[in-house]
């Protein structure tokens, strides 16, 4: 029997678009009288009403007017039937599904051949006009504009493509954006196809394409409504512009980070950076206008960290001075372009109060700037005990012996103790970019020095910084192993096992000590240090081993190692007293604070470390307790939901699953190439099926390229462009040539003549360590790992930035 929609429920098998229709109607919607034949229906037109008139004969597939498939044109369409050509047009329906175009579409989609649909016979409406209307822009992607087109006569032409018709662009409010001239429908018809589209979309819940007709007596009809399946992979102009940028931040998280890891990052910087506008005595009123901004700081896209620079601008223009101190964080973070001047208004229009109170919380910031720049010494040394304290374990049950719910305590503790009072790295990091940006400023204005590069050379080997020492602990164990026959090759070696070179290094009782301290001072420190599923050294100390056999066979160890320590160089002889006073004081706090910030950077690690540590505990908690496959699944799940677990106030019972569903992603993100390192989005990152690459210019000329120098020295010698560390090897005299650097890098630099880095900034951590070394170091070289490749031979200037290609390996 035929489908009525007077008397049918809602299950009954009307297809995609026939359930649209039935819905609509019982709604209210003006819609034609119409009936379904099922599938499953012999075509009987014995059991249909009378019928009189020309009727609209069309499919209603199931999988028809889908929301993720529309199959719009795909069936055949039949308008202008007679009473008595219906049954020969429902079968011609019927048949259109095993057409070769339709075969050919599902096989584009992945999609099984469709089954016979049902077919609907609607009331043919004789108009006067007709057409579509999207309630979204289709093309632009506005959710807020409503596109119309209209043709005279029936609508199908305009469908088909046979005609173009009149466009008519109407926002939500009434405005007409774009109105067609000598046009066919009044404003008024206009506006009203717009407002039963827009009808469409609230009773559906979700942007619609219809058709309609207006009559020869002028009444508006709708002859269907399906949804605008484009629309999710399209981003919306009117929705907030964020600029992603991943600078600095890509040396502590390169490539994939893991949910567990992103979740605890975003975590510490909404913590830290609320509490840092505390410690700066921002009013309060200020920080609470702008809480929604501290959990935005960081962004996790396609599994890659980047920073969202609007919210750091927002951030930072809680402070005074703004327009002087971005500068400064840009040079700090790394940021190659400033965030677009229409959006720096706009914060600065968001951050502006009335001008009483502006001055109030101005003299207030600078009084807390004041009192924390004096009381910063005996501040970090109060950090420096409250986290030796906090990660003392004396008379409490091992990490191994605790229960999952111990395991999440203890991170509570240092949660509490360390993680939301991270008052002196913050402070510190923020007076090391001011001293550091007005330094630069002072050698550009009173020494002349216009290429802006004479302030790392002042930096340079200012001494104390802890992550120099790793180098030059690897280069005395390369010493040690250098006087025993054989062992430096094979430890060089990267196809001997691990277990195997242990055993050769514990058979010589000096070498094994001083590698025994090694991991106990630095066995946190690994790649990728800040990510809580990397590996340490003491988890993995095949690259360590490797570094040390490389450096020990190239005959060099033990005379790099008695190399005369370098001395900090002098600050420069300036006439004027006064200046020469002023100079000298900045000098001594950037150099004070940049060691600082360095040093703190390691303490970081210590904590972070004492975090993989607990994480991976409770992972095998979970496991042991079956609620994960393997113990490692714990860091594809967020923090949160860690914690929760922990403490009987999780909302997910199947952990497995869920670790298993981000697995596959995450996999996915891996296997896929990365989005640029900076690139704009509007609203919802899913709409964004790819991203605009901002501009990011090589400052090129033939064979010469410029970045940032960030230590003195030039170097002529062969390249080795090195991607994964692990397992690398450098032969002597070679320079380093790197995506960016971390902690885990420096096994390498002691074998590096000189150092070049895609990525990072002159307080990054690869300019401040090889300042520390002397190491002749550029930064912030564009595209630099595929310009260059292994063997290229090239001269490095660290003063002024430039890189000259001198023979390509390819032409040798």
């Amino acid at each position: 029997m035929p489908l009525f929609p007077d008397t049918a429920n809602a299950t009954a098998p009307f297809g995609g678009k026939g359930a649209a229709l039935f819905h609509l109607g019982r709604a209210g919607f003006p819609v034609p009288e119409w009936f379904a034949i099922p599938p499953d229906e012999a075509i009987d037109p014995a059991s249909w009403p009378p019928l009189s008139g020309e009727h609209a004969v069309r499919s209603s597939a199931t999988a028809e007017d889908g929301a993720a498939h529309s199959f719009a044109g795909q069936f055949d369409t039949f308008l202008h039937v007679p009473p008595e050509r219906i049954t020969e047009r429902v079968a011609q329906v019927r048949a259109s599904t095993q057409a070769e175009a339709v075969l050919a579409y599902c096989r584009e989609k992945n999609l099984p051949p469709p089954s016979p649909p049902t077919v609907l016979v609607q009331r043919m409406i004789d108009p006067r006009c007709a057409g579509v209307a999207f309630s979204a822009d289709p093309v632009g992607g506005s959710r807020s504009l409503t596109v119309v087109a209209a043709v005279s006569g029936t609508g199908e032409k305009l469908v088909s493509g046979d005609e173009d018709g009149e466009t008519w662009n109407i926002v939500r409010d009434g405005t007409i954006t774009v109105k067609p001239d000598d046009a066919l429908l009044s404003t008024d018809d206009a506006k009203a196809v717009a407002e039963l589209a827009v009808a469409c979309e609230r009773h559906f819940g979700r942007p619609q394409d219809i058709e309609w007709a207006i009559d020869r007596e002028g009444k508006l009809w709708l002859l269907q409504s399906r949804p605008i399946t484009t629309l999710g992979g399209l981003p919306d102009p009117g929705d907030t512009l964020r600029v992603w940028d991943n600078s600095n931040i890509a040396e502590s998280y390169g490539g994939v980070t893991t949910p567990l890891t992103f979740s605890f990052a975003r975590r510490i910087y909404e913590h830290v950076y609320r509490e840092f506008c505390t410690l700066m005595s921002v009013p309060r009123e200020r920080i609470e206008r702008a809480d929604d901004v501290f959990p935005q700081m960081l962004g996790l896209i396609r599994g890659r960290t980047y920073y969202n620079l609007a919210s750091w601008y927002r951030v930072l223009a809680l402070l005074p001075g703004f327009q002087l101190n971005r500068s400064f964080m840009e040079q700090m973070m790394g940021v190659k372009q400033s965030l677009p001047e229409p959006l720096v208004q706009q914060i600065l229009a968001e951050s502006k109060t009335a001008r009483l109170n502006d001055t109030l919380a101005l003299v207030g910031t600078c009084i807390g700037l004041i009192r924390q720049n004096s009381g910063l010494k005996k501040q970090i040394a109060r950090f420096q005990l409250r986290l030796d304290r906090a990660l003392d374990l004396s008379g409490v049950p091992s990490l191994e012996d605790s229960s999952a719910e111990m395991l999440a305590a203890h991170y509570r503790e240092l949660e509490g103790q360390l993680l939301k009072k991270w008052d002196a790295p913050l402070v510190n990091d923020f007076f090391a970019m001011i001293y550091y940006g007005v330094l630069r400023g002072l050698c550009k204005k009173w020494l002349g020095d216009q290429d802006g590069t004479l302030q790392n050379d002042l930096l340079a080997h200012t001494g104390g910084i802890i992550s120099a020492e790793p180098p030059r602990r690897i280069m005395r164990m390369a010493a040690l192993a250098a006087e025993v026959p054989v062992l430096p090759e094979k430890l060089a070696d990267p196809d001997l096992r691990e277990d195997v070179k242990l055993k050769l290094v514990a058979a010589h009782a000096e070498l094994a000590a001083a590698f025994r301290s090694y991991l106990d001072d630095f066995g946190d420190r690994c790649l990728e240090e800040l990510k809580l599923e990397s590996p340490t050294v003491r988890d993995d100390a095949s690259t360590l081993l490797v570094s040390i056999g490389a450096l020990a066979a190239g005959g060099r160890a033990r005379e790099r190692m008695e190399e005369s320590p370098h001395k900090a160089t002098d600050a420069p002889r300036i006439g004027n007293p006064l200046r020469r006073m002023i100079f000298r004081h900045v000098l001594e706090r950037t150099r004070e604070r940049v060691r600082c910030r360095e040093n703190l950077r390691f303490e970081r690690t210590r904590l972070f470390g004492r975090v993989r540590t607990i994480m991976r505990e409770i992972g095998r908690r979970l496991w042991a307790d079956g609620r994960l496959e393997d113990p490692a699944d714990v860091f594809y799940l967020e923090l949160g939901e860690v914690l929760a677990t922990c403490e009987g106030t999780g909302t997910t019972h199947d952990l497995a699953a869920l670790a298993a569903l981000r697995k596959k992603d995450f996999d996915g993100f891996r296997a896929e190439e990365a989005p640029p390192d900076r690139f704009e989005t509007r609203g919802p990152i899913h709409r964004h099926q790819s991203w605009e690459h901002a501009a990011v210019s090589i400052d090129a000329t033939g064979d010469a390229i410029k970045g940032q120098g960030a230590c003195p020295g030039v170097v002529t010698g062969k390249v080795r462009v090195v991607r994964d560390p692990r397992g690398a090897r450098l032969e002597p005299g070679e320079i380093l040539v790197a995506l960016q650097t971390d902690p885990g890098w420096v096994v390498l630099f002691p074998a590096a003549s000189g150092l070049l880095v895609e990525r990072g900034s002159l307080l990054s951590h690869s300019a401040i360590v090889s300042r520390e070394l002397r190491l002749p170091c550029v930064v912030s070289l564009a595209n630099i790992t595929r310009i260059l490749k292994t063997g290229d031979r090239v001269e490095m200037n660290g003063a002024t930035g430039v890189i000259r290609i001198l023979e390509r390996a390819s032409e040798r």
